[in-house]
C-alpha cells in the first residue's frame, strides 16, 4: 500500500473514532425545553413512492396551536392520537414544538456535527478502499510488466 492509501485509511478511523464520540456526547447531551399543552388544528400525511424499487415512505404533518401561535410538530413519527382539536403534550425548545427528546437532539449543534463525520466516515470508507483496489491494480500490473 502506498503512503496516500495509507493516509485515507488513517483518516477514516480518525473519522469513525470521532463519529463514536459524538454519538456518546450527542446522546448525553442535556436538552432545554419546556413540556406545554398544544392544541392540534391540522394533520395530514404523504407517501412518495420510489419509482426503482417501490419503496414507500410516509411523511406526517401535525399543526398545532399553543398560545395563539401555530406550529408544525418536529419529529412525528405516526398520525395516531393525534386529531384535530385534541390537546397533546409538545416540547418547546428555540421557538419550535417537538413530539419528543430525540426530535430536539437530533438538531442540536452536537448531532450536526455528528452526521457530518458520520457521512464523512462513510465517504472516506469508499474513497479509501477505492483507492486501494486501484493501488493493488497498478501494483499487479506493473509487477505482469
Amino acid at each position: 500500500m502506498n503512503k496516500k492509501v495509507k493516509l485515507m485509511w488513517a483518516i477514516t478511523a480518525v473519522c469513525l473514532v470521532l463519529t463514536v464520540v459524538f454519538w456518546f456526547l450527542m446522546n448525553k447531551a442535556e436538552v432545554e425545553y419546556e413540556e406545554v399543552m398544544a392544541i392540534v388544528t391540522d394533520t395530514s400525511s404523504r407517501e412518495i413512492i420510489n419509482r426503482d424499487t417501490q419503496n414507500r415512505t410516509t411523511f406526517y404533518e401535525v399543526k398545532v396551536e399553543y398560545e395563539g401561535k401555530e406550529y408544525e410538530l418536529i419529529n412525528v413519527h405516526g398520525l395516531a392520537g393525534y386529531y384535530k382539536g385534541k390537546t397533546v403534550k409538545a416540547l418547546l425548545s428555540n421557538d419550535k414544538l417537538y413530539a419528543n427528546v430525540e426530535g430536539i437532539k437530533s438538531t442540536s449543534p452536537i448531532a450536526i456535527v455528528y452526521f457530518i463525520f458520520l457521512f464523512g466516515t462513510f465517504g472516506m470508507v469508499m474513497l479509501s478502499a477505492t483507492y486501494m483496489s486501484k493501488n493493488k491494480k497498478n501494483t499487479q500490473k506493473s509487477e505482469t510488466d
